[in-house]
């Protein structure tokens, strides 16, 4: 069993079943709490808990899914490109949204940081939680932070404005689909971008485009701290 799970071939399939089963199970309750992403995350721990499986073990493949995920962040381009007057109609109003949203997530956990008394590499790890996974990881190796916190924080915070994002819409009455995309993607990053494609095409190219507008914010802000 041991040269199984040493495969990367076993990260990769597990990985693969784990997120298919969620997304059918989505589907088939209609609920916002059944994200594939967390099932897929919940399913994978308790299997590697159960049978004693080495995350090491695990990670030969998950490493290889990792590998795709800048690649695919770039593909949001496309979604982007196809709505270029949009951006271009909508410029300031763009960057604004996006900077105060950047300045406003990490400016939320900076205060909180030094209000529970965390540490330094703490914090770092924790204020790039609202963009996407590679600039992230990125931000944190800079300032010392701990790359395994800082992962959690963005995977948490993506499946948390997923979920909300539909209800939180609604509950504030927003129609603009420009608003709504850019409010999604400046908090939720690529894992809210889903579910902003799901609302619309306009909503998922600003959500899209919004998870590069406050990457870039969120670096030159750290690079300032």
């Amino acid at each position: 069993m041991s040269e199984l799970w040493t495969s990367p071939y076993f990260g990769i399939a597990l990985s693969i079943l784990a997120f298919w089963t969620g997304e059918k199970l989505q589907k088939k309750l209609k609920s916002p709490l059944c994200n594939p992403l967390l099932f897929a995350i919940l399913v994978i721990v308790v299997i590697l808990l159960v049978f004693r499986i080495p995350y090491d073990s695990y990670n030969e493949g998950g490493a290889v899914i990792n590998m795709f995920l800048a690649p695919a962040t770039a593909c949001l381009a496309v979604s982007i490109y196809t709505k270029i007057q949009i951006l271009k109609e909508n410029a300031l109003p763009i960057v604004v949204g996006c900077t105060v949203g950047s300045l406003t997530s990490m400016g939320s956990v900076y205060l909180l940081c030094k209000l529970f008394g965390l540490d330094g590499a703490m914090t770092a790890s924790l204020l790039p939680k609202s963009i996407t996974t590679p600039i992230a990881v990125e931000v944190c190796q800079t300032h010392g932070g701990i790359v395994p916190v800082t992962v959690i924080a963005v995977i948490f915070t993506g499946i948390l404005g997923s979920i909300l994002a539909p209800f939180l819409l609604r509950l504030f009455r927003v129609k603009n689909p420009i608003t709504a995309g850019l409010a999604i993607g400046a908090c939720s990053h690529a894992v809210g971008t889903s579910k902003a494609l799901e609302l619309g095409e306009t909503e998922g190219a600003m959500s899209g485009l919004a998870i590069g507008v406050c990457g870039i914010i969120t670096v030159i802000v750290s690079m300032l701290m």
